[in-house]
């Protein structure tokens, strides 16, 4: 059974996601232009709010996956498989996103710079754990893998945060140090309230997927009961 909680719960990150959204991009389009990057700045707040959350999704699909491989839990690999496709929608957004961004800024549709290609080994991760939950006929087998899977690949999430300063790389450091911003005022604004929305984005597709993971391993279940019959 689906807790009703999640159902109000979607409906409230619904509802936010679209006056955030909403809100956030009358901010973006009312928003001065950069003294360097004109316009162009404005790809800044899909990519950095897309690249936020494909980070935090993979977060959360760590502690689901210890809690899983702990406890057994069904709920967190239910919410594991609900997360990991909306995870791999926000890494390739930022992908391209960062690419569009890259071309009038570097001369260069493609980098091998550090970030970006920590950026894309995510990408990959989040493609091989979909691919291998569907290879196993067991999927209890199937969920185990994949838990271990996201535990391998979180040491990612270090390499791609630190990799601007760890090396040196095309990409631009960190716009946050502290309490402190490199982005002036009237452009940061904008970032805030589209990365709230963005966060509200994440919640509203994940409770959507888990709603549905679970009406489909519902059937399953029910399915097998029948055959068994």
């Amino acid at each position: 059974m689906i807790p009703r909680g999640v159902s109000w719960l979607q409906q409230g990150m619904a509802w936010a996601t679209a006056t955030l959204l909403a809100f956030g991009l009358w901010l973006v389009f009312t928003a001065p232009p950069d003294f360097q990057q004109g316009v162009t700045v404005r790809i800044m707040y899909v990519h950095v709010p897309s690249a936020k959350m494909s980070l935090l999704i993979y977060l959360l699909l760590t502690l689901v996956s210890l809690l899983f491989l702990w406890k057994g839990y069904d709920w967190a690999d239910r919410l594991s498989e609900a997360a990991t496709p909306v995870g791999a929608a926000f890494a390739a957004v930022t992908l391209v996103t960062g690419s569009i961004w890259g071309k009038p800024m570097w001369g260069a549709w493609w980098a091998w710079d550090a970030r970006l290609t920590s950026m894309l080994v995510l990408l990959v991760l989040y493609v091989g754990l979909i691919a291998l939950r569907s290879a196993f006929d067991d999927a209890r087998r199937g969920a185990r893998s994949t838990a271990v899977m996201v535990l391998v690949g979180a040491v990612d999430l270090p390499i791609i945060h630190y990799s601007v300063q760890w090396w040196r790389t095309l990409h631009q450091p960190a716009s946050f140090n502290g309490p402190t911003s490199a982005i002036a005022a009237p452009l940061l604004w904008p970032l805030l309230v589209m990365s709230v929305a963005f966060l509200a984005l994440a919640c509203y597709m994940v409770l959507l997927k888990f709603r549905l993971v679970t009406v489909q391993r519902q059937l399953e279940e029910k399915l097998e009961q029948v055959e068994a019959s």
